[in-house]
């Protein structure tokens, strides 16, 4: 009798166990995932996906990723790529380990027998300098038990996007990390259950802009099928270096490197400093121009492969990229991002505005600059200055100038050139937790919100969902079923729907849904505002160049 207790307490044991962990055979070899704490699923943390090379190789395209025998225990290790600290992000990152080789997949799987399960690959967002896969979780849309979400690292700053056109820093690092990540999920996902042919790439803020740039690069036709940019375009100013030499040339300045001329000297510079060196500076936030120094680049094609050889511009005027359907967006108020520095700003804008137009546009001359920068503040702010009593102005030119109006451009062009499937949306909801604009008695939905809103948790910061307002609660739930219902269809508000239906836009970008404290389809979206810079860019618009091809070396060092 008490031998067959033993075997059933051995049984009982062993079943137990099986189900605290899922094996699963990848091309590496096999990966072991545990279950999840709250949610019944599985997640494998911290699988290698490629090598990011490192030394004097750093800013080269990522290697193969390492194989194995024996089981990989996936357990969370909290590792991050080399970065810029944020203030705001430091009691989180305290606790994250930063290091050079940082190319790590996380997998979140449900709990079922089903296969060829649709696939949600998250790019996080930080301005292309900081961030890190697991920045945002979104457990919570799994929980049909028929979407695997996937989330990962990629070298940001000048780690990932330094851009000289050499063979040392050939640019878009970051970029070829991202392609590397897709190449891996269409090698691998099935093992996890997962359909290679049912992609859905999905990001925020630079996330955003990166997915919106991942549509348009020929290196990555195949690997996806869907696309979902959260507030973030490929034609704003901090989605593209306009001109890549002169950035690596500011920032170096930036480290009191000065023989910046000197190409070799610069590179050695970039190629042989510490990365604790090269990533000690925050004076990559909180600038004038709309951008954050590092961020992609048009590449100067040197013989290997390349992500982006041509502008965001031309590739979406010509149509040469594969029409995919795209969830497009963004939040009311984005610029509140920008409210942390209205008290500095405000008088700066007074004193020369034209210190604040974003780094893409270019003018004939600095009478022409000074021109156009009063037409645009006369745009916003009237007859008034820049403060307290004009704050929504401030609010709202932000808004356009780093999110609104190139997503709202490229709709435009995306369409023209026959994608009929862009559905379009305002996300404009608020509650009584959310704070309301400075000098005035306005709430409004600040710096991807919906992104926040869709996340687990009740905000960025906070895991507890529990603590979020009804109200919130409410909105989460619709927007996490319009999120499944593209990623699994392809249409935000597919046939049978309680929801409003939801008609792909037009080119006049219209019409687009309203996520606000109502649901309900509108007509045009910001309509004065677009066709004001509309006309500014079709007018003053910069290209962005690729890196010239470097001098000769000395014979020296040949």
């Amino acid at each position: 009798m008490q031998w067959q207790t033993c075997v059933l307490l051995l049984c009982a044991t062993a079943i137990l166990a099986d189900d605290e962990w899922r094996e699963v055979k990848t091309a590496q070899g096999p990966v072991r995932g545990r279950k999840h704490p709250t949610e019944d699923i599985y997640a494998f943390y911290n699988i290698p996906y490629a090598t990011a090379p490192v030394g004097v190789d750093r800013y080269k395209a990522p290697l193969p990723p390492p194989v194995w025998l024996e089981p990989y225990n996936a357990v969370n290790e909290n590792i991050i790529c080399p970065q810029v600290n944020l203030p705001m992000y430091e009691t989180i990152t305290s606790s994250l380990v930063q290091t050079e080789n940082c190319l790590i997949a996380n997998v979140y799987v449900p709990n079922t027998n089903k296969k060829n399960l649709s696939v949600a690959v998250d790019v996080h967002g930080g301005g292309f300098v900081i961030g890190w896969g697991e920045m945002l979780k979104y457990t919570q849309l799994m929980k049909t038990k028929d979407i695997i979400v996937v989330n990962f690292n990629y070298r940001v700053g000048v780690h990932g996007f330094l851009c000289l056109g050499t063979e040392d820093a050939p640019g878009n690092a970051g970029m070829k990390d991202q392609v590397a990540l897709l190449r891996w999920v269409q090698k691998n996902i099935a093992s996890f259950g997962g359909n290679p042919d049912d992609v859905t790439i999905l990001g925020f803020s630079a996330g955003s802009a990166a997915v919106d740039l991942l549509m348009l690069s020929k290196s990555t036709e195949g690997l996806f099928h869907k696309v979902v940019p959260e507030s973030g375009g490929s034609l704003t100013a901090f989605s593209v270096q306009s001109d890549p030499i002169e950035i690596a040339k500011t920032y170096a300045k930036i480290l009191n490197f000065t023989n910046v001329d000197d190409i070799t000297a610069l590179t050695e510079f970039y190629t042989t400093s510490s990365l604790e060196l090269l990533t000690a500076t925050t004076a990559v936030f909180g600038r004038p121009e709309s951008t954050f120094i590092f961020s992609p680049c048009v590449e100067r094609d040197i013989g290997e492969e390349t992500f982006l050889t041509e502008s965001p511009r031309k590739i979406l005027t010509d149509g040469n990229y594969k029409k995919l359907p795209v969830l497009y967006g963004f939040a009311e108020m984005e610029g509140l991002m920008n409210i942390p520095y209205f008290e500095d700003w405000k008088n700066k804008m007074n004193e020369k505005f034209s210190d604040f137009l974003p780094a893409n546009l270019k003018f004939k001359s600095e009478e022409e600059r000074e021109e156009v920068a009063n037409k645009i503040k006369q745009f916003y702010f009237g007859e008034k200055p820049v403060g307290d009593e004009t704050v929504l102005g401030y609010v709202n030119y932000f808004s356009d100038v780093i999110f609104a109006h190139s997503m709202l451009w490229a709709t435009k062009l995306q369409v023209e050139a026959g994608n009929n499937e862009i559905y379009l949306y305002e996300y404009s909801f608020v509650d009584e937790d959310t704070p309301m604009v400075p000098y005035t008695n306005i709430r409004g939905a600040n710096h991807c919100e919906q992104s926040i809103a869709l996340a687990d948790g009740k905000n960025a910061t906070h895991p507890d969902e529990s603590l979020a307002t009804p109200e919130l609660m409410k909105m989460k739930t619709i927007l996490r079923e319009i999120w499944h219902n593209f990623i699994t269809t392809g249409k935000p508000v597919p046939e049978g729907s309680a929801l409003p239906a939801w008609p792909a836009a037009g080119a006049d970008r219209s019409p687009h849904m309203s996520l606000g404290q109502k649901i309900e389809l509108r007509g045009v979206l910001l309509e004065e505002r677009t066709r004001f810079w509309d006309d500014i860019y079709q007018r003053y618009y910069r290209e962005p160049v690729p890196p010239p091809t470097p001098p000769p070396k000395p014979r020296s060092e040949l």
